[in-house]
């Protein structure tokens, strides 16, 4: 099979589904989706020139979304600029994030006593915006140490993804990293003001049965991954096969 006809199928069968999911609208979930394909058609291995083509395509598919959001989607991304255009509407999520953010200073006000939170201010605050009640009731040193924590679950993930003994294992692990990545840097930054509003959980954090169990399932199939490789890996030691 020709690389050509690999990426016509691999993007067939990935658009069929990032389709589906923003005809939902799950404009959140697409994002993550997407950013899982470009990941591993990057570390693929495919000619520049065919990245180039699918970076074009790609422009244009962001105009061809926007047709397919939602109004209240539209929204989100025209008052994250500016959420006081709409600040009991669309901004208003945005804003008393960035409040419970701010009011919690180096060390936080407590546990349980996070005034936006406890207090219902902060929509969503067991899910969309849970590291806003993170950064509000254990401050700037408690947010720092989820944030550590999650660095080390990636720099776990690339350590596996190097010792992975097949191009299969390699780009399985690789997309899960993608997954987490932006799952982690789209809701801390939605958080803090810096993205918009797109309803993507914070792994292992947020509230929601799917997103833990897909985060467990994921962790399980990347560890099976390292288990076999480190098994493949000892045997080759002993018996002194080339690498």
């Amino acid at each position: 099979m020709s690389e050509i006809t690999r990426l016509v199928a691999s993007f067939f069968i990935t658009g069929v589904v990032i389709l589906l999911v923003l005809l939902q609208p799950d404009f959140g979930s697409a994002l993550v989706l997407m950013a899982i394909l470009i990941t591993m058609l990057f570390l693929s291995g495919i000619e520049w020139k065919y990245l180039a083509v699918i970076f074009c395509l790609g422009l244009f598919s962001l105009i061809v979304i926007w047709f397919l959001l939602a109004d209240y989607q539209k929204n989100r991304i025209i008052n994250f600029i500016n959420p006081e255009n709409d600040p009991k509407g669309s901004g208003y999520n945005v804003i008393q994030s960035m409040v419970a953010v701010g009011s919690g200073g180096l060390t936080g006000k407590g546990l349980g006593h996070g005034s936006q939170s406890q207090l219902n201010f902060l929509p969503e605050n067991h899910t969309d915006f849970i590291f806003a009640v993170i950064v509000e009731e254990f401050g700037v040193l408690g947010s720092g140490v989820v944030i550590i924590l999650l660095v080390i679950i990636f720099y776990r993930l690339k350590k596996i993804a190097q010792i992975a003994m097949d191009n299969l294992g390699y780009l399985i692990v690789a997309g899960s990293m993608a997954m987490f990545f932006v799952q982690v840097v789209v809701n801390i930054g939605m958080n803090i003001g810096v993205m918009p509003v797109t309803g993507i959980p914070l792994i292992f954090l947020s509230y929601g049965g799917s997103s833990l169990v897909v985060s467990f399932m994921t962790i399980g199939i990347v560890n099976n991954i390292f288990l076999v490789s480190r098994r493949n890996l000892e045997t080759r030691i002993k018996t002194g096969d080339d690498f």
